[in-house]
């Protein structure tokens, strides 16, 4: 598979839960070989990476950012930003594993990219996460005009729990409590642009998994760490947590997709948030992945998604159609027997 496809191809490797398993932040001087290899890669591609860009005030390498500049920008204006956050269940993950995604929006001369790492849930429980990326957007306006960024033009793009958070970061700018106090610009402001939201949860009170015999999953593997303990107990907190509970008619466009086979975050998810967005007046594109699981890839959904970015950040017209795409993802070829 081409390493450079849009995430949405990547999905299912890169960003699908895991339920199992944590992951120990690497150190700086772990990254380090990683980054160099990029960066060596990115040359030919004419983008510069400028990591461990830390936006929370210490030196967490889960709270950095990494930024993506083309070396060749298409105009002198400052460049709107497009912001991608990774998923993983908010039990591992990697700000690393989208390098791929915003690499694409930087090399056309028209966007930066920035990738964001953010606290998982063995470090920290809700609300970290949010406090964590809405932290990162403030660090992305503070830092504007050092790297020639544009603050009133900011994208977000995020897959399975990155979909929950830049779903979040949509529907919650106007919410001082999960604004949180890291960094050195707790006085801007953190709303986004538009987003975009791949097959992330939208009410976390709900179940979003069924188990193999078909039973809702009550107290999920992800979601209860997040919280600090079983849903069950804690569907105050799974409220606070659900994008769908802060949806009011001054936020921003999404374009959401999502599998209509996803087993890990049921597909009503999708169509939750898109009619509360739709019933507050807020522009919203549902894109159904037919027989998509959680991760899958459409070549036209990733031109969709193009020319979403492109009609919220840039003002380049668009008319961009809802129907649903078939899931392409590459398949194993039968063997003989």
């Amino acid at each position: 598979m081409n390493s450079l496809l849009f995430p949405t191809a990547l999905a299912g490797l890169v960003f699908a839960f895991s339920g199992h398993g944590q992951l120990r932040a690497q150190t700086i001087a772990e990254r380090a070989p990683k980054q160099k290899e990029l960066a060596e890669k990115l040359v030919p591609m004419k983008v510069e990476v400028h990591f461990d860009q830390f936006y929370a005030g210490n030196e967490n390498p889960k709270q950095a950012v990494d930024l993506y500049l083309p070396t060749k920008r298409k105009s002198n204006r400052p460049l709107p930003v497009v912001v991608f956050i990774h998923g993983g269940g908010w039990t591992n993950g990697d700000r690393l594993g989208a390098s791929a995604g915003v690499t694409q929006m930087a090399r056309t001369g028209d966007y930066a990219g920035v990738s964001v790492g953010y606290r998982m849930s063995s470090e920290a429980i809700w609300p970290a996460q949010i406090h964590d990326v809405k932290a990162a957007i403030r660090w992305i306006r503070g830092n504007a005009k050092k790297f020639g960024l544009d603050p009133d033009r900011i994208g977000v793009w995020g897959s399975s729990a990155g979909g929950h958070l830049v779903s979040l970061l949509g529907t919650t700018g106007d919410v001082k409590a999960l604004e949180g106090d890291l960094g050195s610009f707790t006085g801007m402001s953190s709303r986004v642009t538009c987003v975009v939201n791949i097959c992330g949860p939208q009410d976390m009170t709900k179940p979003l998994m069924r188990a193999a015999d078909g039973t809702p999953v009550a107290d999920d593997p992800a979601v209860s760490p997040l919280l600090g303990g079983p849903v069950t107990q804690k569907l105050d907190l799974a409220k606070a947590a659900s994008p769908l509970t802060y949806v009011t008619p001054d936020d921003a466009p999404f374009l959401t997709a999502h599998g209509t086979k996803d087993a890990r975050v049921d597909f009503r998810n999708a169509e939750w948030i898109d009619a509360a967005l739709k019933k507050a007046g807020v522009p919203s594109l549902l894109v159904p992945v037919e027989n998509g699981g959680h991760g899958f890839h459409n070549a036209e959904l990733d031109a969709r998604i193009r020319a979403f970015f492109g009609m919220h950040l840039r003002g380049v017209s668009a008319d961009i159609p809802a129907t649903p795409v078939p899931d392409q993802t590459p398949r194993p070829s039968p063997q003989p027997k």
